[in-house]
């Protein structure tokens, strides 16, 4: 697990338990590229990097693995300064939106408050795809019910789960 949190550390009620977050990163096609399991507690927002820092995708031919998404697509929780400056400095688009109080804090300021940042609508329409993987996750009763009361055993769950995914793709494809 990626985070602050040791990989041994429980998820029982008291650090999380029914709160438990999923912070999953998947390619266009809704195959997992990267996973981190938090407490509920955890922000949302903070996560983005260590997310991020766990995709690798290996190319076909030589070279590095890619570690860079052209775009990335998230919802309202992940729409702070930090990560937005994060992407940028990475290079990649942020197609983000804004939350009502960011917009109101910024219009308060006027001028100074600067321009709101670029929101592509048609791009964000695609985010139905990782919406799509966390419904199919929410079909296993144990991810769904959130029993383990180990970090690495819900992970592991979470893993099992990007694994058969990635293995329909697979089986589609031949």
């Amino acid at each position: 697990m990626v985070g602050e949190e040791p990989a041994t550390h429980g998820i029982g009620r008291s650090r999380g338990g029914l709160s438990t977050k999923i912070h999953q990163g998947v390619d266009g096609r809704g195959r997992p590229l990267a996973t981190v399991v938090t407490g509920g507690q955890r922000n949302d927002g903070i996560m983005m990097a260590d997310t991020f820092d766990d995709i690798k995708v290996p190319r076909i031919g030589p070279g590095r693995p890619r570690t860079r998404p052209d775009a990335v697509l998230a919802d309202r929780g992940y729409t702070s300064g930090v990560n937005r400056s994060y992407l940028a400095g990475r290079g990649i688009t942020a197609v983000i939106p804004q939350k009502s109080n960011e917009i109101t804090a910024r219009k308060k300021k006027g001028s100074k408050g600067g321009r709101p940042p670029a929101f592509d609508v048609q791009a964000y329409k695609g985010r139905n795809v990782v919406e799509r993987w966390f419904n199919l996750a929410k079909q296993w009763r144990g991810l769904a019910t959130r029993y383990d009361k180990l970090a690495t055993t819900y992970r592991a769950a979470v893993m099992l789960a990007a694994v058969i995914t990635w293995l329909r793709h697979i089986t589609d494809t031949t």
